[in-house]
């Protein structure tokens, strides 16, 4: 371990952060959106097999003490919506496990926001509209579905595609992958791969991209389009200069949908080897009460900080990163 006591962020940079935090707390201010605060620590952690909780203890280590810290304020502040909180955004420490590099640090900031009565495409807007305002963009944004950004770069539809297809398109490309990879049999995997890896460096750098409709087996928490051919969850990632930057959904509100998805993810998580993690039965509750229409979207703080101040790590915008925490 190393005993370098010194922050990663200099004096500027620590001015600038507090600067952000200002104009981001302005922007919904100006709006009429509430400024809310939901615990770090809570009884349930997320299911989502590519999201890994960490857990925290009592000193002594009792079981009937631990909790998870939380991925995103996301479970409680659907709780408050469902209370009637109306439209409310938080700027929120959160907590992944297994996530440390250049773009990722296992404590990080999200700026996340719920706008009542909006569907998705409206939602898009105000997210322009915001990183338009911090970041300035040369180009107005570029908007296209996952199906048109494999089509448009790859030159592959990645809602007919097999496997087989999928894995061939991949070795086409020269993409490099494990033997565990390989032999992957889940279309979803092998879709997660290629736009990480092919789409995302393809995309262009001077303006935001806001990829939506996504396959309905990566809905997460969105509804699904079920109008569409085929249907797709009604789901949207947002980018700047090849780095992903938010993730927004027009929101589930079906308690029972949701548990079939919590048991979904449970599934996946024994075939992977992973440990299973209990719904939250406290955001089930709240779905059932009455969730209502809504959109919302999760924005990474320090990813923004590094656009916008010309970074190349997130070590450089954080006062305290990991390995110095």
């Amino acid at each position: 371990m190393t005993t370098d006591w010194r922050p990663t962020a200099s004096p500027e940079m620590l001015r600038r952060r507090a600067e952000l935090l200002a104009q981001l707390r302005d922007f919904f201010r100006r709006r009429g959106v509430l400024e809310v605060d939901t615990p770090q620590l809570a009884h349930a952690g997320v299911s989502a097999p590519a999201l890994h909780n960490l857990r925290a203890g009592s000193p002594e280590g009792q079981q009937a003490e631990t909790g998870f810290l939380q991925t995103s304020p996301e479970y409680a502040m659907k709780r408050l919506l469902a209370a009637g909180s109306g439209d409310i955004y938080q700027l929120a420490h959160a907590f992944r496990a297994g996530e440390q590099g250049r773009r990722h640090n296992l404590e990080f900031m999200l700026l996340e926001w719920y706008r009542v009565g909006w569907d998705y495409r409206r939602l898009m807007d105000e997210v322009a509209e915001l990183l338009g305002m911090v970041l300035v963009p040369a180009r107005p944004p570029l908007v296209l579905s996952f199906a048109e950004a494999f089509r448009d770069y790859l030159d592959i539809d990645p809602f007919e595609a097999g496997v087989a297809e999928l894995r061939a398109a991949c070795e086409d490309a020269g993409l490099s992958v494990s033997a565990a990879m390989a032999a992957c049999a889940e279309r979803d995997t092998w879709l997660e791969l290629m736009l990480s890896s092919l789409v995302e460096p393809r995309l262009p750098d001077d303006r935001l991209v806001f990829v939506h409709a996504w396959p309905a087996s990566q809905a997460a928490l969105a509804r699904i389009d079920a109008d569409s051919t085929p249907p797709v969850a009604q789901r949207f990632e947002v980018y700047y200069r090849r780095m992903e930057l938010a993730n927004g959904y027009q929101e589930l509100t079906d308690a029972a949908e949701q548990r079939r998805r919590f048991l979904e993810d449970n599934r996946q998580r024994r075939a992977r080897g992973l440990p299973e993690v209990a719904p939250d039965e406290r955001l089930l509750a709240a779905l059932d009460a009455g969730l209502p229409p809504c959109s919302g979207v999760a924005l990474g703080v320090d990813r923004l900080l590094m656009l916008a101040s010309g970074a190349d790590s997130i070590e450089a915008v954080l006062p305290f990163p990991w390995p110095r925490a």
